[in-house]
């Protein structure tokens, strides 16, 4: 017997049910998940050095850090949070846009 009889048999008898499983959405924890982030690419003032701004957060300044430290690491890249917005040294825009969809954000850019 393996995994999958097991868990049809617990299915079938009412000690797991399927319909809770199946049919439960993803919960976004944070009130700020729901509204579109847009990506920007900008060099002006940079002596012509590419960076990535991630602009549209309407969550506090302590929670826009917390994201651009787990972009930071995640990329492996320098940067910073500033007013709202992220900066993320260099022209990353697809990979910061997969990692703020897998984080539960939308994503505009």
């Amino acid at each position: 017997m393996d995994w999958k009889d097991i868990l049809s048999q617990k299915v079938a008898e009412g000690t797991l049910p399927h319909e809770e499983i199946s049919q439960q959405e993803p919960a976004l924890t944070k009130s700020g998940q729901t509204d579109t982030l847009s990506i920007l690419i900008d060099k002006k003032g940079r002596k012509g050095k590419v960076a990535t701004l991630i602009v549209g957060f309407t969550i506090d300044d302590e929670e826009v850090k917390r994201i651009a430290t787990t972009l930071k690491t995640r990329l492996g890249t320098g940067g910073s949070a500033r007013g709202g917005e992220i900066l993320i040294q260099g022209d990353r825009r697809d990979d910061v846009k997969a990692h703020l969809i897998e984080m539960g954000y939308k994503v505009k850019g």
